[in-house]
């Protein structure tokens, strides 16, 4: 009777504890599926980030590609438009020989025509001479013969920049353009507050649109002219005071060599003198001699192209004053730097007399010299510093 009794306990006992058994391998199991379900997401939402971030990476890669592609378009559209130009040139000259061989009957005849081009050439050269001095204006008559003093008005900045005032303009404003590659223009109310220790604390900060390349720029009648980076030869024309580019222009054979040798970041040196705006620049069908171009600075229009005799080798710098190209040569590794190549557009010097003009007291190189028509000086960069050098002139011969 007792067994029966404890067989009738031990049965539900049993059960329970077999169905507790049961649940609990029942939510191990779930556990486990859960745990593996929530991994394999984990999983897949690393992979989807890692794609996210391979896609971006390669978004970026191919974003700089199509830009540099963009870039060197630009550039080669360039070089196409002066390569096209210049040959046209060669097939003006080329057709004007032929024509000429083809009037040829005989050689009394080739005798007749030859005189006749000979007086042809020097009537159209003698009237040529007569328009330059026209747009020249001939009144202009001073020649540079010597370097009187120098005076370091300050030094600050990287070793390549220019500064210079506005010729053009009444104003006293000094410019400051840091680096041979930038685009912020430091402007000062004048020459004292250029002279403070801080001068970036009193100076107003233009911005250009687009940077400069070189030190050759120039500020003339309120605008910047300037040659833009990473363009073969495009000059921006920029309204320093409404801030916005008003024109451009591509000066034909420059930007292929530096114009001076010693300053290999120069492709396009602007200058200023009485007569306004001109371009210097250095070709390689010139055997690297020095190139000039006068400028007008309104329209931006080219108006008469000379080739000089003066080379770019060992040459730091040059300037135009009164129609006269005066051409720096230095040292390498930096020295006494002089001038010793002059060309006059007029032929009004005779550049063989001229003495080698040094400049005085200084040892180094020059970044820029540019020649500040109104003061009659010299505004230089040399090895960070900032100079003036006064200049002794007399009248052309």
């Amino acid at each position: 009777m007792v067994v029966l009794q404890l067989r009738f306990l031990l049965v539900p006992f049993l059960t329970s504890v077999m169905a507790a058994a049961q649940y609990m391998m029942q939510d191990a199991a779930l556990m486990n599926y859960i745990d593996r379900r929530l991994l394999s997401l984990e999983k897949r939402l690393e992979k989807c980030n890692q794609d996210i971030l391979d896609y971006v990476e390669e978004f970026r890669d191919f974003s700089k590609m199509v830009l540099s592609r963009l870039a060197g378009l630009n550039n080669h559209k360039a070089e196409v438009k002066t390569e096209v130009e210049n040959l046209l040139t060669r097939i003006e000259r080329a057709q004007r020989d032929i024509d000429y061989f083809g009037s040829v009957t005989d050689s009394n005849t080739c005798t007749e025509v030859h005189e006749d081009l000979v007086k042809q050439q020097l009537f159209e050269e003698a009237e040529e001479k007569k328009k330059l001095k026209l747009m020249l204006n001939a009144s202009c008559n001073h020649m540079l013969v010597g370097i009187k003093s120098l005076k370091v008005v300050k030094k600050t900045g990287d070793k390549h920049g220019s500064w210079m005032k506005d010729p053009g303009k009444k104003h006293t404003k000094i410019y400051l353009l840091n680096g041979s590659v930038n685009n912020v223009i430091f402007e000062f109310a004048n020459i004292m507050t250029f002279m403070e220790s801080n001068h970036t604390l009193k100076a107003r900060r233009v911005t250009l649109p687009f940077p400069w390349e070189g030190t050759g720029h120039i500020i003339y009648q309120g605008f910047l002219f300037y040659h833009r980076y990473g363009s073969l030869n495009e000059i921006i024309k920029f309204n320093i005071q409404k801030r916005n580019t008003t024109d451009q222009m591509l000066l034909p054979g420059a930007g292929r060599i530096p114009a001076y040798q010693l300053s290999p970041s120069m492709k396009i040196d602007l200058a200023v003198d009485e007569q306004g705006l001109w371009a210097i620049h250095a070709e390689p069908e010139t055997g690297g001699n020095i190139v000039i171009t006068k400028i007008n600075h309104i329209t931006m229009a080219i108006e008469h192209t000379w080739d000089t005799s003066c080379n770019s080798k060992d040459a730091e710098a040059a300037f135009m004053a009164c129609n006269t190209l005066y051409v720096v040569y230095n040292l390498p590794s930096g020295g006494t730097s002089r001038i010793q190549c002059v060309y006059d557009v007029l032929d009004a010097v005779n550049t063989y007399e001229i003495p080698v003009l040094h400049f005085p007291k200084r040892q180094g190189s020059h970044s820029t010299i540019h020649y500040n028509p109104k003061e009659k000086q010299l505004f230089a960069w040399g090895d960070g510093s900032q100079i003036i050098y006064k200049l002794h002139t007399k009248h052309k011969v």
